[in-house]
């Protein structure tokens, strides 16, 4: 029989999750709310650690180095911002905690790559992740779908407005013309003759 605890931490978890191990090299995509506004973020990096396996809480942490900085984040593998894990290399590593690899940097940093079956590691589906990959990309596209019709309005008023004041007729044509350039189309004076 289930605890309480147990039951709420089921509900929690994702029904399925990509195989990730240390020495993997991930491409995570993870939602980030700025005002009232959603964004999709890719971080790409080699997994240092994955911690706590098996559980609601459990963790990998992610290392890159951006503009010759060192950046690690960890990341818990259930959340709901954690939209989508790819696998984009695999490496040989004898350790679950990779903490040397801070202290190497160019070829010294280098890991031996291990052949893999790509798409089948990432071919998790879950379709609440889909679902709100698909809603986030709509809210954008609706979005943006506003903006242009917005604009088009914008544009057809303009043009109605010049048609509204553009003379129709050559009588019109002629009145709206100023007075000097009617009188520039009229025959010149003859000049004085000595």
């Amino acid at each position: 029989m289930q605890s309480v605890a147990q039951k709420i931490q089921a509900a929690q978890m994702k029904s399925a999750t990509v195989d990730i191990r240390s020495g993997d090299t991930v491409r995570v995509h993870q939602k980030i709310v700025e005002g009232g506004k959603e964004r999709i973020q890719i971080f790409e990096g080699l997994v240092i650690r994955v911690g706590r396996r098996k559980s609601l809480t459990q963790t990998f942490t992610v290392r890159r180095i951006a503009s010759g900085v060192g950046v690690e984040k960890t990341y818990l593998i259930h959340s709901p911002n954690v939209l989508k894990i790819e696998v984009v290399r695999r490496s040989k590593v004898r350790r679950n905690y990779l903490s040397y690899m801070r202290n190497l940097t160019g070829k010294s940093a280098r890991l031996s790559n291990v052949d893999f079956d790509r798409q089948a590691v990432n071919a998790v589906q879950d379709d609440v992740v889909e679902a709100e990959e698909e809603r986030i990309a709509h809210e954008h596209s609706d979005q943006h779908d506003e903006i242009a019709a917005e604009a088009k309005a914008q544009k057809e008023e303009a043009k109605a407005e010049a048609a509204a004041l553009e003379p129709k007729t050559e009588a019109e044509k002629l009145e709206a013309q100023p007075v000097e350039r009617a009188e520039a189309k009229a025959p010149a004076a003859e000049q004085n003759k000595e």
